[in-house]
């Protein structure tokens, strides 16, 4: 791939010096988990995820965090730099980056008492400054002494150097997020009387005896960067009072190169929702944050925080809020974000949603990161390569919702002649209701992005037709995707008389919603209970949301169900747990709970809504493969097949037409 020297963005391909290091452009993939390392060690998935990065025109790569001693293991996947058997690796990673150009630089790490799980189900001993808890993941530290503080700053130095050994540009130190250098600073955590604590220039001492132990180590000609939350947005958390000098501090010190700006804190749930924050958060909402460490600091200042799109890069860089812009989350769902954009060719871009699913939501339950649009990513070994069909074939796609538009457009890429159907006047399935959500207008995106790519591919798409086994035998294709999806589910309930009751699909299609209270049965518990009871709140109803799960949004990514959540809170929406939908007299809604089967009574209802889940539109489906119906290869994906999400409709989509 060429450089690009693009005019559309001139400032955001405007090369930028860090220290000794020159990257071409000033677009950032930060550290994030990937899920992708085995026994802590980086694996040939992670190197071809990486380079997909970098083949896509990527200036700066920054790799996950590495553990710096044993006790920083906070996860079960994490990678270690403990050992010189970590090098071989991660020269193999930093060889595939830089031959496609991008500067590569690894995070250095220690939780301290951020501890998420364990190798072997077994707590160990976390640590930190002071024997203060954290509110998330509820643990209680032990306090260093002073000798095992040495033996950790001396850990950073020594991962620093087997880095620098395998050819990376550079180390990052992460501070941010209330990790293990940020405990030292924060007066609310650090507690002690010793040089470690008590004042501000001595909780400083360990970051900057860290600093100088890793310049010791690796010389002054790699990059060594800080990635900080300037401010932590939770009561106990560090502020820009207590950051901002420190800042300042550094930087005279000359031993750092860059300042990495982010916010939020894994210690509380309110400020883990800024680690990666979902799309109820305003775009590059952080840049203000970045603009004041750049105002004490004479190094570069990169920037992250929901910073999707080019424009909004370039709008940063021309404000002088900060000199690069990480676009972590949008380069995972397009990869080739960088050369897009260099080309001119913004319409093409696949724009991140914000959903937190198959990103931060696969790292959470332990699973290699994706994207519930471009489910490629993570599964470069897989699906990396575009392969060519053998025989040109015809496809017929029944269904336009993403599994559809996903499999018609990689059919058509391949080879094929593919025909698209979809019974509404438009594609987008239940995309198309889930973005009348309050907050979720963002979700529309997918359809915009997914309808665009089939387009560009050559998919012939036909809207306003319902196809039946007839229609398919007519036409004769060699292929048929069936891609029907699924319709709301009705459970058999105990109705007496003539109550009000609608369904999510009702609600957002418009229907005429009564007035009082309004009951939300929500079945999933994802964020289709929670965005229905937003919804009617802020339309003026009395909510009351039963859940049959611990909590509202107990199957949806933490920060996006932590947010939704505070929605619904803050609009006033009575949530009960644990509760089965029974029955409406169209006065009251008994439920059952479900541990007990005790009645759970809510009075003086208006009207009952259902979030009940859905049932599969599979009758094509089950029409075409009886016996000697359809000669022809059938293939179900998506909600005809199960009802589910976004994310298996589309991988399914992706599967199968890569086989076709």
């Amino acid at each position: 791939m060429t450089d690009p020297s693009p005019s559309a963005f001139p400032r955001l391909f405007e090369p930028l010096r860090i220290g000794t290091l020159t990257l071409r452009n000033r677009i950032v993939s930060s550290g994030h988990d990937t899920v992708m390392a085995v026994d802590g060690f980086v694996t040939d998935q992670l190197i071809a995820y990486q380079a997909a990065r970098a083949a896509g025109g990527v200036g700066l790569i920054v790799v996950q965090v590495s553990g710096v001693h044993e006790s920083a293991r906070y996860t079960s996947h994490v990678l270690m730099a403990t050992e010189d058997a970590c090098i071989p690796a991660y020269r193999r990673l930093a060889e595939a980056v830089h031959g496609h150009g991008s500067a590569i630089v690894g995070q250095i790490f220690h939780d301290g008492r951020e501890l998420m799980e364990s190798m072997d189900g077994t707590l160990p001993v976390a640590l930190a400054p002071s024997a203060v808890p954290n509110e998330r993941f509820h643990v209680m530290p032990r306090a260093m002494p002073i000798p095992l503080i040495e033996e950790i700053r001396d850990g950073y130095a020594s991962a620093a150097r087997r880095l620098r050994d395998a050819g990376l540009d550079g180390v990052e130190v992460v501070a941010s997020h209330g990790y293990l250098p940020a405990q030292f600073l924060n007066p609310r955590v650090n507690l002690r009387t010793d040089r470690y604590g008590g004042s501000p220039e001595d909780r400083l001492r360990f970051l900057r005896e860290t600093f100088a132990a890793i310049r010791a180590a690796i010389g002054r000609e790699p990059v060594v960067g800080l990635r900080i939350s300037i401010d932590e947005i939770t009561p106990e958390g560090l502020t820009p009072d207590d950051v901002l000098p420190a800042l300042a501090a550094l930087d005279t010190d000359g031993l750092i190169d860059y300042v990495s700006v982010v916010a939020g804190t894994s210690a509380t749930l309110a400020g883990s929702g800024h680690i990666v924050p979902p799309m109820t958060m305003p775009n590059a909402y952080t840049a203000p944050l970045a603009a004041r460490a750049k105002a004490v600091v004479t190094v570069p200042v990169m920037v992250a925080g929901r910073i999707n799109q080019p424009q909004e890069a370039e709008r940063i860089l021309e404000l002088g809020q900060a000199d690069a812009c990480v676009m972590t989350r949008a380069l995972i769902c397009d990869p080739l974000l960088p050369v897009k954009a260099a080309d001119g060719r913004t319409d093409e871009i696949r724009a991140c949603v914000g959903c937190n699913q198959a990103c931060i939501g696969h790292f959470h339950a332990g699973y290699p990161i994706s994207c519930i649009q471009y489910p490629e990513s993570g599964r470069e070994l897989q699906y990396g390569r575009l392969v060519r069909a053998d025989r040109r074939r015809d496809v017929m796609v029944v269904g336009g919702g993403p599994g559809g538009l996903k499999a018609a457009t990689v059919a058509a890429e391949r080879g094929h002649r593919v025909t698209l159907y979809d019974a509404a006047r438009r594609v987008g399935g239940q995309v198309l209701l889930a973005e009348r959500l309050p907050g979720r207008a963002e979700f529309g995106g997918v359809v915009t992005n997914l309808a665009g790519e089939a387009e560009r591919a050559g998919v012939r798409i036909v809207t306003g037709t319902a196809v039946d086994l007839d229609r398919v035998r007519r036409e004769h294709p060699d292929v048929v995707i069936v891609a029907t999806g699924a319709g709301p589910r009705r459970p058999p309930i105990e109705l007496t008389g003539a109550p009000v009751v609608l369904d999510a699909w009702q609600i957002l299609l418009g229907a005429d919603i009564p007035e009082g209270r309004l009951v939300v049965a929500d079945w999933r518990c994802d964020w289709i209970g929670l965005g229905l009871a937003e919804l009617l709140a802020e339309r003026g109803r009395k909510v009351t949301l039963g859940v049959d799960g611990y909590m509202p949004g107990q199957r949806i990514q933490q920060y996006v169900r932590d947010a939704m959540i505070g929605a619904v809170t803050r609009a006033g929406v009575e949530v009960i747990p644990l509760v089965r939908l029974f029955g409406y007299d169209g006065s009251a809604v008994f439920f059952q709970q479900v541990l007990t089967d005790e009645a759970v009574i809510v009075q003086d209802v208006a009207g009952l809504v259902l979030a009940q889940g859905h049932d599969p539109v599979d009758g094509l489906l089950t029409a075409l493969t009886a016996p000697g119906a359809f000669d022809g290869e059938v293939h179900g994906i998506g909600d005809c097949l199960a009802p589910r999400t976004v994310e298996e409709a589309v991988l399914e989509g992706l599967e199968v037409a890569s086989a076709i």
